[in-house]
């Protein structure tokens, strides 16, 4: 397991651990096949916006996605149409009502917005239809390529959800009432059951999550499914809409855009940063997740990742330096000699959190693959790092001295390490060697006390 991999898996984990064992909730019964779901299932998936996927527990579970199609439905329905087009059918105002609730406009009959029940059937039936290319047949392709693989229907929970859902119907002829669904209320309804049938992981949840978050574009595979206008637009929508009469408060605590299904699939995505997504089906009273909500928002408190903090974080870069030459500090080999040894540099510049640390942490581990020769952190330029991050690198530096590999820290303002630690104390900051000498064209050097710096020491004033 690679330091990022593991830094990052450990935080699921943690949170599997800490919430597997809450009781509280209730399966959703009344589409019955629901009410067969496992209640103690629970899985975690993570994917950045490198394409880096990090899980555990049931993250690979096969589930229906119910609710939280809508959001790319959505999105499907505003790259055909448009906003302006879309916005005639669907306003894109909270309802502070419930997923199930008659949120119509009482001028226009609109429903409130495309993540409440009848803005989601109105959504479904803009969705155009030709012998060519089918409504459905759209659909399920746009849902695909959100998750970067081919996905199915769940034909028993399918026919679970015609069978019960006359509400819905109901919903779908009021709104036909009023004006605003622009096909027959019967097809649309049973293409919207249709979708909300459709099988998924948490994995895929979290993939189609990162795509929204990565501006349309899936981290796995590269694909442009929207435009980035699109994937705002559907963020936006996600943040103030997407939790129901449960948004306020999710956006005021947890601070990322989100959407929850009543199959107990929970997604979140941090704008330019991260696909997050939850399975367990028990459900709250608004038709969430319990274990989902809980560990999604221990995970943003923790990482710093609500949408309002720390706005300046944004402006890390990582880059990866290999040279040739070795730190003092062990023989070379005949291998090394050959060309195998060599320092290898990580090197960060700016404020690092969370997504920083993981980039630094995979490129940490690229420098060192193939090589004999020293793995270097190059701190000298970064201004500031924050909890979360600190946690991180450590933990990666950890593990790859632990997996023998001979590592080295550039840090000279000691950002690194913890508050009190003195200088020297961890031996992960440290590299065994003395003298001062430089070790590659870009000046650093080791000093006595075996701490990497920069080589010719900074001057006063700056670096």
């Amino acid at each position: 397991m690679s330091p990022a991999t593991g830094a990052v898996t450990d935080a699921l984990r943690e949170l599997h651990s800490r919430y597997a064992g809450v009781g509280e909730g209730e399966l959703a019964d009344y589409i019955p096949e629901l009410a067969l779901a496992d209640p103690g299932a629970f899985g975690l998936a993570l994917i950045s916006m490198d394409g880096h996927r990090y899980s555990t527990g049931d993250a690979g579970a096969p589930f229906t996605i119910q609710s939280v199609s809508k959001p790319f439905v959505y999105a499907l329905a505003l790259s055909l149409l448009g906003l302006d087009e879309v916005s005639r059918w669907v306003n894109a105002e909270p309802s502070g009502e419930a997923f199930n609730a008659i949120s119509l406009e009482r001028s226009t009959g609109r429903p409130a917005n495309a993540m409440v029940n009848a803005g989601a059937i109105v959504t479904t039936a803009l969705i155009p239809d030709t012998p060519v290319a089918p409504r459905f047949g759209r659909i399920l392709d746009c849902l695909s390529r959100f998750a970067g693989r081919r996905l199915d229907v769940d034909e028993e929970v399918y026919a679970s959800e015609a069978a019960t859902g006359d509400r819905n119907r109901a919903l779908a002829y009021l709104i036909r009432s009023t004006g605003p669904l622009p096909v027959d209320p019967v097809a649309a309804v049973e293409t919207y059951f249709r979708q909300c049938s459709v099988r998924v992981t948490a994995l895929d949840l979290a993939a189609m999550a990162a795509t929204l978050a990565h501006g349309g574009v899936n981290p796995l595979t590269g694909d442009t499914v929207v435009a980035e206008p699109v994937a705002a637009q559907v963020l936006a929508v996600m943040a103030t809409c997407g939790m129901y009469d449960a948004s306020g408060d999710w956006l005021l605590r947890v601070g990322l855009p989100a959407k929850s299904g009543v199959s107990g699939g929970l997604i979140a995505a941090g704008p330019a940063r991260f696909g997050l997504a939850t399975y367990s089906p028990l459900l709250d009273r608004t038709g969430t997740s319990v274990r989902g909500h809980l560990a999604i928002g221990m995970l943003s408190e923790r990482l710093g990742l609500h949408l309002m903090y720390n706005p300046a974080l944004a402006g890390s870069t990582v880059t990866l330096v290999t040279t040739t030459g070795d730190l003092p500090g062990g023989p070379e080999t005949g291998g090394e000699r050959a060309g195998h040894s060599g320092v290898a540099v990580a090197a960060a510049q700016g404020a690092l959190d969370f997504t920083a640390a993981e980039r630094v942490l995979y490129a940490l581990d690229e420098a060192g693959k193939g090589r004999t020769g020293a793995v270097v952190l190059d701190l000298v330029r970064v201004t500031d790092i924050d909890t979360v991050a600190r946690a991180m690198l450590r933990s990666g530096l950890a593990r790859l001295a632990a997996d023998g590999r001979r590592t080295a820290v550039a840090d000279p303002d000691g950002r690194l390490r913890e508050p009190g630690e003195e200088a020297g104390a961890t031996p992960l900051l440290r590299f065994p060697g003395g003298g001062r000498r430089p070790v590659h064209g870009d000046g650093l050097g080791v000093s006595r006390e075996g701490h990497v710096t920069r080589w010719p020491p900074p001057t006063r004033g700056g670096r």
